[in-house]
């Protein structure tokens, strides 16, 4: 593999876990947040998913971001008789957004935006050798 496809695979990377990390800082986002209306859901949190592509000028195979998924995972419930959006019950629907696990997936998503930076500028090191060696 040339050090060009190798910078170009890794910089797909980096495109699609950037977009991940965009994902799970708006389901962060809203991991408090209440419905507009009342009896109205409240967020429901997004799930990023990757996959894999042929890039014809590469010739190899990239991840890129996939279709967003909705999580149908059921919404967490408060009882806070004074809150606005309250039902007739007292109790308020708060969206279904875990900040624990999506902290966990951020770190997950900058870890590998991490490590494909570290490849573009390994690729760009060995460039830069090869033309220092070539110039001598």
């Amino acid at each position: 593999m040339d050090l060009n496809r190798a910078i170009g695979v890794a910089a797909a990377g980096l495109k699609a876990q950037a977009g991940r990390m965009r994902i799970i800082a708006e389901n962060i986002a809203n991991a408090d947040s209440t419905a507009k209306t009342v009896g109205a859901d409240p967020y429901r949190r997004k799930v990023p998913t990757l996959k894999s592509d042929f890039h014809s000028e590469l010739s190899a195979q990239v991840v890129t971001l996939g279709k967003v998924q909705r999580d149908q995972s059921d919404f967490r419930v408060r009882h806070e008789p004074g809150n606005p959006m309250a039902d007739a019950s007292g109790n308020v629907r708060l969206p279904n957004v875990d900040s624990l696990i999506e902290q966990t997936d951020m770190r997950d998503a900058q870890r590998s935006y991490e490590a494909n930076l570290n490849m573009v500028g390994a690729a760009r090191r060995m460039i830069s050798r090869t033309l220092d060696i070539l110039k001598a």
